[in-house]
């Protein structure tokens, strides 16, 4: 996969430190972790449970375990990591509020990103009476892997009602960074969160 495609991965970076440690979630490839071992010098773990997307992470010599987040992270410690990343994949994912706390318990801080379903285009298309289709939300309704999709208001209310620290957010739509009115203009969140 080609970094440049994920507006997310950039920005993630940004928030990296050279030598902290990592554990991206739901890895797929590697392409975020070996960008943050390479470009910022981070030492990281992945989880994926695709045996394609296992093998090709570590056929490019990445650390990544194969397991489904569903069942937790229960083999890491408190605290063990200084990022906990869950990069476009919460939406997949059926035990939302538990994979957060998880990464919080793992990580001293949690990155997540998501495509917001708030995005104009997405309401434009639920008014012409149809599920969006676009290259954040590419399924059709029928053969989607997304089962919890949110809004940016969505995941800030339910940051809130958690006690779980915005420490940064940032609103991309084809990779150009928006200032204002995210939920409506924005396709991509990313957020960093922390215990409160």
């Amino acid at each position: 996969m080609n970094t440049r495609d994920r507006p997310d991965f950039q920005v993630i970076a940004s928030w990296v430190q050279p030598g902290e440690r990592v554990l991206d979630l739901g890895c797929g490839d590697g392409a975020l972790l070996k960008l943050l071992i390479e470009a910022r010098g981070a030492k990281g773990y992945g989880i994926e449970i695709a045996d394609a997307n296992v093998l090709a992470a570590v056929q490019s010599g990445l650390n990544v375990i194969q397991s489904d987040l569903e069942a937790g992270l229960s083999g890491f410690e408190d605290a063990s990591f200084d990022h906990v990343v869950l990069s476009q994949t919460l939406q997949a994912m059926r035990h939302t509020e538990a994979i957060v706390f998880e990464m919080l318990r793992v990580g001293r801080e949690a990155v997540v990103s998501f495509p917001n379903f708030g995005y104009w285009k997405h309401r434009l298309d639920i008014l012409q009476g149809h599920m969006p289709v676009s290259e954040r939300l590419p399924y059709q309704w029928y053969d989607t892997p997304n089962i919890h999709l949110c809004t940016i208001a969505d995941f800030d209310d339910f940051c809130a009602q958690r006690d779980i620290v915005v420490k940064e957010r940032r609103v991309l739509d084809e990779g150009r960074l928006i200032t204002e009115e995210h939920n409506f203009l924005g396709s991509l969140a990313v957020y960093r969160i922390t215990r409160g």
